[in-house]
């Protein structure tokens, strides 16, 4: 077994379920233990089979006995049924549309359930209950009936559904790939020296926590850790395309602020500090002889534009290497329809009109550039 390893190789998947499955985006190995719960039950709910109401949730501990396969008598629904015993009692559980359940649980072993009471003719049952096998019997509970050793109980994993592929098929298929060992033959991507950094559990620790927590730190810790995975990845693919850009060699624009000033005098105000920083930083990047990749963020107003505007002139007052004639050239884009036309609207009486700043620099730079192509 692998992470490529189709599930159908180490669980039975009905061609119903093989849909969902694809619906789902769960087609492999790996694809199951990275389909994380996107909650866990919470078990301060749990009681005693003899205090169950009908219609609320709850969770109960007991031994299950009397497994079956059965089909519904008019509805002819396939399910699983079986019987919980607890030490107050019994009660019934049923597995709608999972007939599997009853040949993967085992009988006599204890179980930890999760779900509605409903009642049928008088009798009460659990529908549809998530369950887990477990080794003992958590405290709370009480453990007369299963000995005297109890223990705090992992929470139960709560994933995405769809119809055919159900929470506890999901539970007990990840338990078959943890005690196939696995987890022990993946290598972690993450290096041992930054999960010490950040106190981060290593992959199968994760994977494990993430999966079948034993207390919510656990769950936390592993998305701690999935979530800087994530984060890791992306910034290492942006550091190799930054390599790559950096291999490609690009023209060298030699300006200075000095070279600049002429055409931002003509801007109708004076250049602030934060734009004169801009400017400068974007000026020191095209010096580097590779390509750069840069985002000016700023609000309505601060003057992106005749920022833009000044680098752009700088760009279109250089010419290239080895070259006694022509310019080089810019690209200069705008995000609608409306901002274009403004941009490229030419008239000295429209920018009285507006009064606005902004398009006077893009004004400014296109009668510059309308000019000198000429």
């Amino acid at each position: 077994m692998n992470l490529l390893t189709p599930l159908s190789e180490i669980t039975r998947v009905l061609p119903p379920m093989q849909i969902a499955l694809k619906k789902l985006g769960v087609l492999t190995v790996g694809d199951l233990l990275y389909y994380f719960p996107v909650r866990y039950g919470d078990t301060s709910s749990m009681k005693h089979t003899s205090e169950l109401s009908t219609g609320e949730q709850a969770v109960i501990f007991g031994k299950i006995t009397n497994l079956k396969t059965s089909k519904g008598f008019k509805s002819k629904i396939a399910m699983s049924e079986a019987r919980i015993t607890d030490d107050t009692g019994t009660i019934k559980a049923v597995w709608f549309h999972q007939p599997y359940l009853a040949k993967m649980l085992v009988a006599d072993t204890l179980v930890r359930l999760e779900g509605k009471v409903s009642e049928h003719k008088g009798e009460r049952y659990m529908s549809n209950p998530k369950v887990e096998t477990v080794n003992t019997i958590p405290i709370a509970v009480g453990d007369s009936l299963f000995g005297n050793a109890g223990e705090s109980h992992s929470l139960y994993p709560v994933y995405p559904e769809t119809r055919g592929i159900s929470s506890n098929w999901i539970y007990h298929t990840l338990q078959r790939i943890f005690k196939s060992g696995l987890l022990d033959s993946i290598q972690d991507p993450v290096p041992t020296e930054m999960l010490e950094k950040y106190s981060l559990p290593t992959l199968k620790t994760a994977l494990i926590w993430i999966h079948t927590p034993q207390k919510h730190d656990h769950a936390l810790s592993a998305r701690k850790r999935f979530a800087f995975e994530e984060i890791f990845f992306i910034q290492l693919e942006k550091k190799i395309e930054r390599r790559e850009w950096q291999k490609n060699p690009a023209f060298v624009i030699p300006q200075t602020e000095a070279d600049l000033e002429p055409f931002m005098k003509r801007f109708p105000f004076e250049a602030t500090e934060a734009q004169k920083k801009a400017i400068n930083v974007i000026l020191t990047d095209f010096k580097k002889g590779f390509a750069m990749s840069r985002l000016l963020e700023g609000d309505v107003g601060s003057g992106k534009t005749a920022v833009a505007a000044s680098t752009a002139y700088a760009v279109v007052t250089t010419k290239p290497p080895e070259r006694k004639y022509g310019n080089l050239q810019v690209a200069y884009m705008a995000p609608t329809e409306i901002l274009a036309q403004q941009a490229a609207h030419q008239s000295n009486e429209r920018v009285s009109q507006i009064g606005n700043a902004q398009c006077a620099a893009n004004l400014q730079l296109l009668q510059w550039v309308e000019q000198n192509w000429k």
